[in-house]
């Protein structure tokens, strides 16, 4: 291979995402820079949405649904470590609990997962091919696939795991109600739900693996990569998050080569012990949520640190130089083992953020 078409030096970037995930010195963060093209790599014809049409999640609709995607990637220069790719496969903010059994309630552009278990006794989470939803998503990243070979890369639909699934399938309410009531009946639901989730991961993974097995959940690795979370663990004690979803991602963790976990609001922060322990985790993604101080805030650099000091990586993200400033002067050496994201207007001030961190 040669490179992408959407990225011509995408070998040498993969080549030094490949040397970060391992432990290696790139000689600065890793870096997921995005900029605006003056004109598009290419042109792309995307018919007219549907009558009605919220999410087009009808086979009638499928070309729409992967073709609407398709002007954003070629519409911008991927710098750093950033890599084009779409995300055709995607559904919901959890597409496991769709391929489960939940109804997808559409809005504009977003979909929701409606519960539909009425108790857990009966709960059977397994492997449904007739799903309309999973056959959806193999449908949706086969035709990317056949429109982006050789031009960009496909990412890991949000599959979502753990009590976020269990939470989407039986209503958050009713969960927490589960949880102190019939709490082995919750750990069964979670041994299934990841075993189901490592069935459906890994048929997405033989389709979207590129030629040397990597892939992309937010970023690309050199193997199987994971995004895990829990937003559920905001309504929860630590004790219970380190009895319920600890055994869930000490498993998971164990399954994939690589690992980044979706670590959101200021809630979720009693969980770091759990977190910060679990031996094969590889990232943390730091997302303060809506209304609270931004990710580079200097509020939140204690728990950075904690998390530098128990061996893990952090994925960020700057908005202006003076924080990727603020980073180097407080964490030194410790930037090395960050992957920053951030958008700019031009391909030089890109290329001056390269640099910041490269001082």
């Amino acid at each position: 291979m040669s490179g992408l078409a959407y990225r011509a030096d995408w070998l040498a970037a993969r080549e030094r995402l490949t040397t970060w995930w391992n432990g290696g010195d790139i000689g600065r963060a890793a870096m997921q820079l995005f900029v605006p093209r003056e004109e598009p790599v290419e042109e792309w014809e995307v018919p007219p949405a549907p009558e009605g049409w919220l999410c087009a999640y009808s086979t009638l609709d499928l070309e729409h649904h992967v073709r609407v995607r398709l002007p954003g990637v070629a519409s911008q220069y991927c710098l750093g470590e950033a890599v084009a790719a779409t995300n055709a496969g995607d559904l919901a903010p959890n597409c496991l609990a769709l391929y489960q059994g939940c109804h997808g309630l559409e809005t504009d552009n977003s979909c929701w997962c409606e519960p539909f278990l009425e108790d857990l006794e009966s709960a059977d989470f397994g492997y449904d091919a007739d799903n309309f939803y999973w056959n959806f998503t193999q449908a949706a990243i086969r035709r990317s696939l056949e429109l982006g070979r050789g031009k960009f890369l496909q990412v890991f639909p949000d599959l979502i795991e753990g009590l976020d699934t269990l939470a989407a399938a039986r209503g958050t309410q009713n969960l927490l109600f589960d949880l102190i009531m019939q709490p082995e009946q919750v750990h069964r639901c979670l041994r299934q739900i990841t075993d189901v989730y490592f069935h459906y991961y890994d048929m997405i993974y033989d389709l979207i693996r590129d030629e040397v097995g990597g892939s992309v959940f937010w970023a690309w690795a050199p193997g199987r990569l994971a995004k895990l979370q829990c937003d559920f663990a905001a309504m929860i004690s630590p004790e219970m998050f380190e009895e319920f979803m600890g055994p869930v991602l000490r498993h998971m963790t164990e399954r994939v080569s690589y690992s980044l976990y979706h670590w959101d609001g200021p809630q979720a922060i009693p969980d770091k012990a759990t977190l910060f322990n679990l031996p094969n985790l590889d990232c943390i993604q730091w997302q303060p949520g809506a209304g609270n101080a931004p990710i580079w805030d200097p509020c939140w650099f204690p728990i950075y640190h904690e998390a530098f000091d128990a061996g893990k990586k952090m994925m960020l993200s700057a908005d202006s130089r003076e924080h990727l400033r603020n980073y180097k002067r407080e964490f030194g050496d410790q930037c090395k083992q960050m992957i920053i994201s951030g958008g700019t207007a031009t391909v030089a001030e890109a290329e001056e953020w390269i640099k910041i961190m490269e001082e």
